[in-house]
């Protein structure tokens, strides 16, 4: 059987599920098809990489019709199509494809993208030098839309407007290494910066390396991505051997994840030959009055002094803090003890997100099992009970009053004002 044919015989289980409308608008349900049409791809390309492919491109070309009627908002569902994207275009773009074969692939994803109206696929268009796997079939892609392209770019405010293949143009030109042609495209004031940014990467190709740096820096304004500007602009430098330079100028900006956990982890992975505690200690000097966020990335690397000292010094999440003192109550029970106390007290002072008695009630515990450890069970309720006596009308001392017993109504008495009878 001819590899066309294999294509046409093969059930594709995603194809019952990926027709117009398929979806109503709960993002969820979508989600979970989208992840499970990928790892059904990804299985086959195990095997069969062509197969694959075509099958990728088959998803692809359904994927808008199918979400259309699909509630966008939350971002969840296109953030799941751009993941989906980012693991099947290496499959398409390494397929043993011949020119015939892809040739008509890059033909069906166009027809997708230019019915593409929420749009989902809209950055397939930034992979399309990929897709062409070739820089022969790259530049003929080139050609065939560079006009249009050029008008789109026009300073002319008579000529230029949107085309759906402007990314793909300046895509293709540069796996074509037309370089220049890049340059000379985006070179008007009003071009943006996710196109802009492909004459960043021009130069940088043609080994201007200073003059991409400088070229991208001039390109921030409002509405250009900073942090992608700072991605771009390390990878310069560190393509060039400057990691130092680039860990100074970029690096603690260009590795912002969702999390300070995920940003210092980044970081400390692209700039492995630094000591965690001076990353950490650079870190936290970029965000002053949030210094209690770190105590997570302190903590993983093994930073638990500088942890303990960062969640004294400003709010820290008290249910983070919690699960440190239950996780290290056996390794490390006198941190765990102290992270223990830094949860209640930052319980008593109002901090936390949607906090219940039982967020209360699992910091005491965790924090008198790890005490338990030490021998230090009364010296550490003694701790709590005046942490809880600060607020007598708080959620911790109404949680704890059974617990603490006479111990905390005695610390009570102490802090109700007493009428002056004149």
């Amino acid at each position: 059987m001819s590899e066309p044919d294999k294509a046409v015989a093969h059930n594709w289980a995603f194809k019952a599920r990926f027709r117009r409308h398929a979806f109503g608008w709960r993002s969820q349900p979508a989600i979970q098809r989208v992840n499970q049409a990928v790892a059904e791809v990804k299985k086959v390309a195990r095997k069969d990489p062509l197969l694959a492919a075509d099958g990728a491109v088959a998803f692809i070309e359904r994927i808008s019709p199918a979400l259309e009627r699909v509630d966008s908002s939350s971002g969840a569902i296109g953030t799941a199509v751009n993941r989906a994207l980012s693991e099947l275009v290496p499959i398409i773009a390494n397929a043993p494809a011949d020119s015939n074969v892809r040739g008509a692939w890059l033909e069906r994803l166009w027809a997708a993208q230019e019915r593409d109206e929420i749009p989902y696929i809209e950055s397939l268009g930034d992979h399309w030098g990929e897709l062409c796997a070739s820089s022969e079939m790259a530049s003929t892609w080139a050609d065939h839309i560079l006009d249009v392209t050029r008008l789109a770019l026009s300073p002319d405010p008579k000529l230029r407007g949107y085309f759906h293949g402007t990314s793909a143009c300046l895509s293709a030109l540069f796996r074509a290494e037309r370089y220049e042609e890049i340059v000379e495209l985006v070179a008007g004031e009003r071009i943006i910066w996710p196109y802009k940014r492909w004459a960043v990467k021009a130069l940088d190709a043609m080994g201007q390396k200073g003059q991409a740096i400088k070229y991208a820096e001039s390109c921030r304004s409002p509405w250009a991505s900073d942090a992608d500007i700072d991605s771009l602009c390390e990878q310069i430098l560190l393509s060039s051997g400057l990691v130092d330079e680039a860990y100074r100028r970029y690096g603690l900006r260009a590795h912002a994840g969702g999390t300070y956990l995920a940003t210092f982890r980044a970081v400390a992975r692209t700039y492995s030959h630094k000591e965690p505690s001076d990353i950490l200690a650079d870190l936290v000097d970029t965000t002053p009055g949030n210094e209690g966020k770190w105590f997570a990335a302190a903590k993983e690397a093994g930073l638990y002094d500088e942890a303990l000292e960062l969640a004294r010094r400003a709010p820290c999440d008290p249910k983070t803090l919690t699960r440190a003192a239950r996780d290290l109550a056996a390794e490390r029970p006198v941190f765990a003890v102290e992270a223990g106390l830094l949860a209640l007290r930052w319980l008593v002072e109002g901090y936390g997100y949607e906090i219940t008695g039982a967020d209360v009630w699992a910091a005491y515990s965790d924090t008198v099992k790890a005490a338990e450890k030490i021998n230090a069970e009364d010296s550490v309720r003694a701790r709590i009970t005046q942490l809880a006596a600060q607020q007598p009308a708080g959620i911790v001392a109404r949680i704890l009053r059974p617990e603490l017993g006479l111990v905390l109504k005695r610390a009570l008495v102490d802090t109700v004002p007493v009428a002056v009878v004149g």
